[in-house]
């Protein structure tokens, strides 16, 4: 593997990760009915999304702008798995761990939310009373939920990672 790509890859990675943890944290330390809040989470796309244009780019003027689609992809694969294993890693902590009793929580806070957008949109109270029984049974915050979760993340990133590599590649001319 080309160390421009493994060095970019964990340095934006970190960032990714690093960022993650302020995020999370700030959540906690101000209010957490934030982890509940929609835009949060548009936010932070936002913010990754700069960071992987900012990542790709970098890394492609360094590749002299040959980065082919394998290339780009595993720059932005790289980044983004460790951005999101740190960044589960301290959510494991902090819900299991640091906190306990914040899971229980946020859990109730997300079930008030999830009831409050069914209504808004006339869903049936059958369909509300069988949701709140499914997201009571499982914590999302327990450690396997975060661990489950952060795959699909990964899945979902990946999917965002492939699109932006196709963007980004810049095969060799060929004479």
């Amino acid at each position: 593997m080309n160390e421009i790509i493994k060095k970019n890859g964990i340095q934006y990675g970190l960032i990714i990760g690093i960022i993650s943890i302020f995020i999370t944290l700030s959540i906690y330390l101000t209010d957490i009915e934030l982890f509940t809040a929609w835009w949060i989470g548009i936010i932070k796309l936002v913010v990754y999304t700069i960071i992987a244009i900012v990542l790709l780019n970098k890394t492609k003027k360094e590749l002299n702008n040959i980065f082919t689609f394998k290339e780009a992809f595993t720059t932005y694969f790289i980044c983004f798995s460790i951005g999101i294993i740190i960044g589960t890693i301290f959510e494991i902590l902090l819900f299991n761990f640091i906190d306990p009793s914040l899971k229980q929580t946020v859990q109730e806070l997300s079930i008030e939310t999830a009831v409050s957008m069914m209504k808004k949109f006339g869903a049936p109270s059958s369909e509300i009373k069988k949701a709140v029984e499914q997201m009571t049974l499982k914590n999302q915050f327990d450690s396997l939920e975060l661990i489950k979760g952060s795959f699909f993340i990964i899945l979902i990133s990946s999917i965002f990672g492939l699109i932006l590599a196709a963007i980004f590649k810049k095969d060799k001319p060929s004479f």
